[in-house]
């Protein structure tokens, strides 16, 4: 993956695929930033993309010697950040409910014990995950110069920040959805543990953002016991999930899986059977 700076964005294609050595045919690119000729000569703006190759020939495989879980890791991370994720139109109408064994990871994402005792700070622990985060963003195109990790408990706090931040996000969160399930499943398979992911203040943003959103939703299962949410994509769902789970501590809270593929949170009385 490569970013091209150019007058037009003819140019940048054409400067990207000479880096990638391939043909303009040939590249998949995203537009950061469409060309201006500003306001009589001053105040324009170069074309930026950011673009990769369709599609590349797998090298012949290596037997694997001592490569470490980490390496592995960030390998699969870089490749799934390099795939583009075209956005769903939001479906309206609720289908029936699936099963879905996604489900169990997104309930366990955000699902942490809160310590009744002064939280325990892994420091070791902490510096082994920062320093892997670190040489993963080295190997990456993506400018991040802010890696900091603390491990608390049996959650490791995860920031991130840098020139390339929006860009480590993407369009709608989907980058930043991925690089959360990859770093999830590294860490909770190795560690145990679970993750908050802040890359510059994305989390704080949406978790505000949900915060209100819930609101009629909360106002809704106070008067009649029970509610749901509309379909959530990626984080959203987590976020609303935990914050759901909070304000209904008494009642089942969970996130179910439409016809469509796309989820939701639903809130509603533990079902008990009747005593003989």
């Amino acid at each position: 993956m490569t970013k091209v700076e150019a007058a037009t964005l003819e140019e940048a294609y054409e400067l990207a695929a000479a880096q990638l050595c391939c043909s303009v045919t040939e590249l998949q690119y995203e537009v950061v930033q469409y060309p201006s000729k500003g306001i009589l000569g001053l105040f324009g703006k170069k074309a930026i993309i950011v673009a990769t190759v369709k599609s590349q020939p797998k090298p012949p495989s290596k037997p694997q010697t001592q490569q470490t879980l980490e390496e592995e890791v960030a390998s699969e991370i870089v490749t799934s950040l390099k795939e583009e994720a075209t956005p769903v139109a939001e479906e309206t109408e609720v289908h029936a409910e699936t099963k879905d064994s996604s489900d169990a990871i997104v309930e366990e994402f955000f699902d942490v014990e809160t310590a009744e005792e002064e939280p325990f700070v892994d420091r070791e622990l902490s510096q082994s995950i920062e320093e892997s985060l670190k040489r993963l963003f080295e190997v990456s195109c993506f400018d991040i110069d802010v890696v900091e990790v603390d491990v608390i408990d049996n959650t490791a706090l995860i920031f991130i920040d840098g020139e390339d931040a929006a860009l480590l996000i993407g369009k709608e969160g989907y980058r930043y959805n991925a690089l959360s399930y990859m770093l999830f499943n590294w860490l909770h398979a190795k560690y145990q543990l679970y993750i908050k992911l802040e890359i510059a203040e994305f989390l704080t943003s949406q978790q505000e953002m949900i915060r209100n959103y819930i609101k009629p939703v909360i106002e809704n299962v106070e008067k009649y016991g029970k509610g749901k949410t509309r379909f959530l994509d990626g984080i959203l769902v987590q976020i609303a999930l935990e914050q759901l789970r909070e304000a209904f501590p008494d009642k089942y809270v969970a996130v179910k899986t439409a016809k469509s593929g796309k989820k939701f949170v639903v809130i509603n009385e533990f079902h008990t059977k009747p005593h003989a």
